[in-house]
């Protein structure tokens, strides 16, 4: 349906993937109609659909949406919601604004997903691909919506995907030409009726319709993403250790590479830049992917070597006297700050809490026992917190980021970090993530010396 000039097209949701697939359905001639649940969007959004004339609704889903020849949903309308089974009801065709933006793609598609590491991973594809001389977007789950770049890649260019399991809900023909997984564990079982099948065969949709042209990119370290039945072509496998088959792998502190039967040594892992073994897994995708690309190694490593990496992950904020600030306001689950306390040969000051979704936290209780000193619960999910890990270690509830910032850089001494990294998503104290990183920042910056 790549003509869809003249089509009554409607979007559900008024954010940012809303509002850029809106703005591309009537850029290429349809009859755009957006619609959200919410009565609190964003007035900047709003502005910009009035200033196209885009119709819109909001509060409320009205019986015009289903007036169309296709929905286009946003990724934080949940599958199961009663706008999208109303939809199905009625034989709408319901597609991903990442699906929808793909039909328009002339460039080379490489798309990202697993549980953490996206955002990273992602930003450093995008950085080096760039720094070797290939032009290349970011976009997707990162913050720049697909829809709003597609329009602007050329047959030669690149484009770096974040995506993420509810955006992969609803493709269709969406077919990266690299697809990478780097990890499962569970997370979002709130949305995935708490069966993680479900959420892992979402992941596993970013390669359902590649063919024997394109390239999967796993880990083969992560049991889940590992048994997981893949294609016996074009796959390729990125380890911390020594790998039978074709992809990427350190050993000793060197970087190997494997393609059919021939291995290559690319260089030292000196080359990373980013602190944690996670880091290394992420790394290791973007070198396959630039390999394949024909990338000659030293101009790899050059440009992996110039990564400093991304905002509100593992983000060194500030030193004072000696105590390091980090803002890991992007670990919005437990396996997230299993690697952030990973990352660290230092006491750790731990800000955990926000709003829970699910969270297990036995997966972080030996690490929490011997890399922690203290646990600042906030948020929704304190008591859980509290009640979980003060038997272990100390914990204490505060009413706001702020104060715990504070009370941590009273309580720290010099050598030692105070860890933002909350395991909850940030919505009950914050619109996002990254104002709760923000926030973190300010408070820092405002402490004395």
């Amino acid at each position: 349906m790549t003509n869809i000039s003249g089509k009554n097209i409607t979007i559900l949701g008024a954010v940012r993937s809303g509002v850029a697939a809106a703005k591309l359905t009537k850029k290429l001639g349809a009859v755009p109609f957006v619609s959200d649940i919410s009565s609190t969007i964003n007035a900047d959004s709003l502005k910009e659909l009035d200033e196209l004339n885009i119709k819109y609704e909001t509060g409320i889903h009205t019986e015009q949406v289903f007036n169309c020849d296709l929905i286009i949903t946003s990724p934080g309308v949940p599958s199961n919601s009663s706008v999208l089974s109303e939809a199905v009801d009625r034989n709408i065709k319901v597609i991903s604004e990442i699906e929808f933006a793909s039909w328009f793609n002339k460039g080379t598609l490489i798309a990202i997903t697993g549980t953490n590491g996206k955002t990273t991973t992602t930003s450093l594809c995008e950085h080096v691909l760039n720094r070797c001389g290939r032009k290349a977007y970011l976009a997707g789950n990162i913050g720049i919506a697909f829809s709003d770049i597609v329009l602007d890649v050329q047959e030669d260019e690149f484009v770096a995907l974040e995506v993420s399991s509810f955006q992969l809900d609803h493709i269709d023909s969406f077919k990266p030409k690299f697809a990478v997984i780097l990890n499962i564990t569970p997370d979002h079982l709130d949305r995935y009726e708490e069966n993680f099948d479900y959420y892992v065969g979402s992941k596993f949709k970013i390669a359902m319709n590649q063919d024997d042209s394109d390239y999967l990119v796993f880990n083969s370290d992560d049991e889940v993403v590992n048994n997981f039945p893949k294609r016996n072509y074009g796959s390729y496998a990125i380890s911390l250790t020594t790998l039978p088959g074709d992809g990427s792998y350190i050993e000793k502190d060197n970087i190997y590479f494997n393609n059919e039967n021939e291995t290559t040594q690319v260089g030292s892992t000196k080359s990373l830049t980013l602190r944690g073994e996670h880091n290394q897994y992420n790394s290791l995708a973007v070198i396959t992917i630039a390999k394949l690309i024909g990338i000659s190694d030293e101009t790899i490593l050059n440009a992996v070597s110039t990564f400093t990496g991304v905002e509100h992950r593992l983000e060194l904020v500030k030193v004072i006297k000696g105590i390091e600030f980090v803002n890991d306001s992007k670990a919005t689950n437990v396996e997230s700050v299993w690697y952030a306390l990973r990352s660290f040969r230092k006491p750790i000051l731990l800000i955990l809490g926000g709003k829970d979704k699910g969270n297990d936290y036995s997966r972080i209780k030996n690490l929490v026992k011997s890399n922690v000193k203290k646990i600042y619960a906030i948020g929704s999910s304190a008591k859980k917190i509290y009640d979980y890990f003060q038997n272990s270690i100390s914990v204490e509830i505060l009413d706001s980021l702020e104060a715990s910032v504070i009370k941590a850089m009273e309580e720290a001494d010099s050598g030692e970090v105070v860890l933002l990294s909350p395991a909850c998503a940030s919505f009950d104290m914050f619109d996002n993530y990254e104002q709760r990183g923000e926030v973190f920042k300010k408070v820092v910056e405002s402490l004395s010396v």
